[in-house]
């Protein structure tokens, strides 16, 4: 679900969130419009509005767990984890975690990939959300999911800050609610 389908129509934070996210053309390959959330960053208006905009969905949803893949969802995760009162659980790309971990493989928009997370991150029952930068296909976050169920979490809900419509019938996400912030603004060629 995107958040202007959520009661936040014709707020201004989610086009400041729009217009601060940069579109770069034929990046990492041609065909590519890559939604570059560095922009945003640098913006501490629109990135406060970003752990805003989460913090208000989740805070009242009593969510113990914040899992945020890596790399872009470690920048949303911690500062939405601390202000719900949640603790944060990063996951990795293949060999990044000391000790014992789990991993999940995962088709991407143009390959496949590994996350891993720390068998000891995660208590069973434990209410999880996973964040995430940019949903496409949904294989991350799917991959996300099966990682936290395996380790006894129940996900309630995946967010993303960036969404593409065009894939919106493809995303598999193992019947978990979708939460997201905006769409992309140029989409005449495939973007991820």
């Amino acid at each position: 679900m995107f958040a202007v389908e959520n009661g936040l129509q014709g707020d201004p934070r989610l086009q400041a969130i729009s217009d601060a996210i940069r579109v770069i053309p034929h990046f990492p390959k041609t065909g590519i419009m890559f939604q570059d959330i560095t922009t945003l960053l640098l913006d501490p208006v629109a990135f406060k509005h970003v752990v805003d905009i989460f913090v208000d969905r989740y805070k009242h949803m009593n969510i113990s767990l914040v899992a945020g893949v890596e790399a872009r969802g470690f920048i949303f995760g911690p500062p939405i984890a601390l202000a719900i009162g949640a603790k944060f659980v990063p996951l990795r790309k293949p060999g990044k975690l000391p000790g014992r971990v789990i991993s999940e493989e995962y088709e991407l928009e143009y390959g496949n990939d590994r996350l891993e997370m720390s068998v000891e991150a995660v208590k069973s029952h434990e209410r999880a959300l996973v964040i995430d930068d940019l949903v496409a296909t949904g294989g991350t976050l799917s991959a996300s999911i099966n990682l936290l169920e395996r380790a006894g979490a129940e996900v309630v809900e995946c967010a993303c800050v960036v969404g593409l419509p065009k894939f919106k019938g493809h995303c598999k996400l193992k019947g978990k609610p979708l939460y997201v912030l905006v769409e992309p603004s140029q989409l005449d060629e495939v973007t991820f």
